[in-house]
């Protein structure tokens, strides 16, 4: 592929940003990873949640082949994804104040789980307060943002803080304010973002760290196998059986 063309270059920075993240960020990886085997040796429960595009790579850790079964999506009605009509109204939900706690005071979660909350600019209302509600009862949470907007923009929660200011453990994702990784002359703002490439990849690299940490304590993790291949649905029926006082997506 020819560098200087579009396409090459935005999988030249799509490459330097998952370098930089794996460079600057491997220590903060490894202890979500930690994070998430501890949970899970002490029976707590995990779960992700981002808003809009940030929802994405929640869920791409959640009921897929080669996954951690206990992965739970939390879901915020309006703004998982971007399949409420209009397409607007999901980012002005990220702006409600009490709408996070509202969510959380009848979600599943308790005391001694894990959530991991996304959010690019962490700077609206719905991420910081579901952050700050979670960990006031009790659950540990993880915040993958950039860090990069809380110098750059202005909270939009009422603490005047961002995700980073309310999270156990904080792994910035190195995206640039604005998310856009190409500029071409005749094109009038800045496009092909990327951080859903980067987060998605850190959200992986975390299940990761923590499936291979709950096998050196020697605790087996509960893994889910692709439904295309021979024996994969058994597998995983046997699974979700098992631990199904800890996966809430199955009901």
């Amino acid at each position: 592929m020819n560098e200087s063309k579009p396409a090459g270059q935005f999988f030249d920075a799509a490459i330097g940003l998952l370098r930089q993240v794996r460079d600057e960020e491997g220590e903060h990886i490894a202890a979500a990873g930690s994070l998430i085997a501890d949970t899970v040796a002490a029976g707590g429960r995990l779960f992700a949640f981002g808003a809009g595009h940030s929802s994405l790579p929640a869920q791409d850790v959640v009921y897929r082949a080669g996954g951690l079964a206990l992965m739970n999506l939390l879901p915020v009605p309006g703004v998982v994804g971007v399949d409420v009509m209009p397409a607007t109204l999901g980012s002005a939900l990220e702006r409600v104040e009490g709408l996070a706690t509202t969510v959380l005071d009848s979600s599943p979660l308790r005391s001694g789980d894990l959530l991991i909350v996304i959010s690019l600019s962490g700077r609206n209302a719905l991420p910081v307060e579901m952050a700050m509600s979670a960990r006031e009862r009790g659950v540990r949470v993880i915040g993958v943002t950039s860090v990069g907007y809380a110098t750059g923009t202005t909270s939009r929660n009422p603490s005047g803080g961002f995700l980073k200011d309310q999270c156990d453990l904080v792994i910035d994702n190195k995206i640039a304010i604005g998310d856009a990784e190409l500029t071409v002359d005749g094109v009038g703002a800045p496009f092909a973002p990327a951080s859903t490439v980067v987060t998605s990849a850190i959200m992986q690299s975390m299940v990761a760290a923590g499936v291979a940490e709950l096998a050196e304590r020697g605790i087996e993790p509960p893994m889910l196998r692709s439904g295309n291949v021979d024996g994969g649905h058994e597998w995983n029926r046997k699974v979700m059986t098992e631990y199904g006082d800890r996966i809430f997506y199955r009901r």
